[in-house]
């Protein structure tokens, strides 16, 4: 449910502000930025207390390498990542009116992007690690004002996610991407993470040693 929501948002506002901007990039990618940096802040509160509010599976997959996340939950939040971000893309496609089964053919490749997507997903994963090492209750606002400006500072503009690099390829909207775009986004998403969750174990490594594993029920 939450990815859903967040892919419906995402794609949503994308759909939305590329409609009203008449033309104007600028101001379609700050009517696509804004409401995805508010809607994290949003789920991270409200399915933090149940799944830990993994919407992510880079994310997910660095929990159970800390063991913050069961080895034997991880497969299951993948598969509920993915499969609701999907559905998420779906269903705004359906608001829209738009046909439901779409590929993108948005390009975005190069070496540039792919380092923006490293940069966008090593950040991502020290400011969650930051956050739980002095205070964790800031994790959802964190999260979404670093969302909100790696946006801006990233030329991928921060996809940052798997889940989503995916679900966006199965739209032709603002926020599509190509899907021959995708495995090298998801390999330098998994790259960023892993070099920042060794990052972290090093920069605060009394704060964040790993405790027994939970089903992620805890606010992140």
């Amino acid at each position: 449910m939450g990815s859903a929501l967040l892919l419906a948002t995402v794609v949503g506002s994308g759909i939305m502000a590329d409609k009203l901007a008449a033309g104007n990039v600028a101001l379609a990618l700050m009517g696509n930025t804004i409401p995805t940096g508010a809607i994290l802040v949003v789920l991270i509160h409200i399915f933090g207390p149940i799944s830990g509010a993994h919407f992510n599976p880079v994310v997910s997959f660095i929990f159970a390498l800390n063991g913050r996340l069961r080895h034997s939950d991880l497969v299951p939040y993948i598969t509920a990542q993915i499969t609701g971000a999907i559905f998420g893309v779906w269903i705004t496609h359906g608001m829209f009116d738009l046909p439901l089964f779409q590929i993108s053919t948005t390009v975005r490749m190069g070496g540039g992007i792919w380092l923006a997507e490293f940069v966008a997903t090593f950040g991502l994963i020290i400011t969650i690690f930051g956050c739980l090492a002095h205070t964790p209750t800031s994790v959802p606002y964190a999260v979404g004002l670093y969302i909100t400006a790696a946006y801006w500072f990233t030329s991928s503009t921060s996809f940052a996610n798997p889940a989503v690099t995916i679900a966006r390829s199965l739209t032709n909207s603002f926020s599509g991407i190509h899907p021959a775009g995708v495995p090298s986004f998801i390999a330098v998403q998994f790259l960023g993470a892993g070099v920042a969750y060794y990052f972290s174990k090093w920069l605060w490594i009394e704060r964040n040693e790993p405790h027994p594993p939970s089903n992620g029920q805890e606010n992140i």
